[in-house]
């Protein structure tokens, strides 16, 4: 009898398992709950990214551009400055890159040193055509940025403020964000390309 009760106990242990890690509720932008398939189909365009909320067994679609205006964007400007010993020019757009950590998206790829360097050198002389401030590169967690040894220079993210007024979840890679001069922003979640940094401070110019 033992040995049943045993046998029934660990099964119901081992179907609470499974389960938990994977059944998952799948919910659009809005968070209405939506259907695995049509979570995927939404997933597999560029519109969106998907995060995983944590412990709730729940995957969400988050958009992967987002718009605003900052508040307190003298003080934010400022503080990067400071903490960063970048001057800044208070007329141009601010561009921050930001690294949030070691991932299965940036620690992953054939790049070398060599094509780093070309393709940020690329990257900056296209923002400096556009009159905006050079990238300013932040990260929160320094792990995975080795391979930007003697490539990049990388700071620490001030107070995590930058995090906390632009990323609010982990997005795979990196992700940027452009402020103009008096705060409006665009910011972008995810892998990019260098014409996404370019066609924001395009956008955020006009």
């Amino acid at each position: 009898m033992r040995k049943i009760l045993t046998l029934i106990i660990s099964g119901i242990l081992i179907n609470s398992c499974s389960s938990s890690q994977g059944d998952f509720t799948y919910l659009d932008i809005n968070n209405n709950e939506i259907s695995k398939s049509k979570f995927r189909q939404k997933r597999s365009t560029n519109q969106y990214l998907d995060i995983q909320i944590d412990s709730l067994n729940q995957k969400k679609l988050i958009e992967r551009t987002k718009t605003g205006k900052l508040e307190n964007f003298e003080a934010y400007r400022s503080l990067v400055s400071n903490k960063t010993s970048v001057k800044l020019d208070n007329t141009k757009p601010l561009v921050i890159i930001y690294h949030p950590g070691k991932d299965a998206c940036n620690s992953s790829g054939s790049a070398t040193k060599e094509t780093l360097k070309n393709w940020h050198k690329t990257l900056e002389d296209g923002v400096q055509q556009l009159k905006a401030n050079a990238p300013i590169y932040l990260y929160k967690e320094k792990e995975g940025l080795e391979k930007y040894d003697g490539v990049l220079n990388w700071h620490k993210d001030p107070d995590g403020l930058t995090e906390k007024l632009f990323f609010k979840y982990h997005y795979p890679c990196s992700s940027f964000v452009v402020i103009s001069s008096d705060g409006e922003y665009i910011s972008y979640f995810g892998e990019f390309s260098k014409e996404y940094v370019w066609n924001a401070i395009n956008l955020i110019s006009k």
